[in-house]
């Protein structure tokens, strides 16, 4: 059996028309300190030079990188495209950001020693990105108040069915990992648009129902883009995160860029 240390890991990072922030993700996983780990974007249908930069990149990357494209729009199905892919080609670990994302330079370390204690998904922390020059509410109220509805999602009935094996935790899209078995064994993340439920969650649920090995990794830690906060206001993100209660009248603007 291969050791979780030494498992083939891949990382998945879904981009839509991210030309403009795409190369600081990239410039962050390729900082990590442990770069023993293969790359997966996955171009959801980008009509900009997305792809291009990747391409760039993967010429002097620390890592092997891949570029696929999926051209059903939408979060979780880039995402599963990039999982699916990374397993059909040897991945046993899983971890996924996003392109408007940066990873700490631990983040894949910190990874590592979450599959090492036997976790088989960890749900890791986010921070405002710094280089966006964050406020003092959105520094430390926004992440508050994120705890918060944590807190509430944990006792919603939905979420405490006999079904699951493990406790509801708070669970980012942007920064979680996962072992290849557990990601086929639950149905992986569902292929639906963005506008439609929230596929980090639903892919949280679907692993609680087939294992008990489900963490919260504090120190796991990405760094996301405030964009939606400042395009949208606190109200209305924070009802578009809460089961997609807030919607754009355009379904194009859920697309913040």
């Amino acid at each position: 059996m291969t050791r979780p240390g030494n498992a083939p890991l891949w990382a998945v990072v879904p981009a839509y028309n991210e030309e403009a922030g795409i190369g600081a993700t990239l410039t962050a996983l390729a900082s990590q300190t442990d770069t023993g780990f293969a790359l997966v974007v996955v171009d959801n249908a980008s009509t900009d030079a997305t792809a291009a930069i990747v391409r760039r990149f993967a010429a002097t990357a620390p890592f092997p990188v891949h570029l696929v494209h999926e051209e059903e729009r939408g979060t979780g199905a880039a995402a599963d495209t990039g999982f699916q892919y990374a397993v059909e080609h040897g991945a046993e670990l899983l971890v996924r950001t996003d392109a408007d994302c940066l990873p700490a330079a631990d983040w894949i370390a910190a990874a590592r020693r979450e599959f090492s204690r036997g976790t088989e998904m960890a749900c890791g922390r986010s921070l405002p990105r710094r280089d966006e020059d964050p406020s003092l509410a959105e520094r430390y109220l926004l992440p508050a108040v994120v705890r918060a509805t944590a807190l509430y999602g944990r006792y919603r009935t939905e979420h405490r069915h006999p079904r699951y094996r493990a406790p509801y935790v708070l669970c980012h899209g942007h920064n979680l990992a996962i072992t290849a078995t557990l990601y086929l064994r639950c149905g992986g993340t569902p292929r639906t648009p963005l506008e439609g439920p929230p596929e980090d969650v639903v892919l949280l649920n679907r692993a609680r129902e087939h294992s008990d090995r489900i963490a919260r990794a504090e120190r796991m830690v990405v760094h996301a883009s405030l964009r939606r906060l400042r395009a949208w206001g606190a109200r209305r993100t924070l009802l578009w995160c809460w089961d997609r209660r807030y919607r754009p009248a355009d379904p194009q603007e859920v697309h913040v860029r």
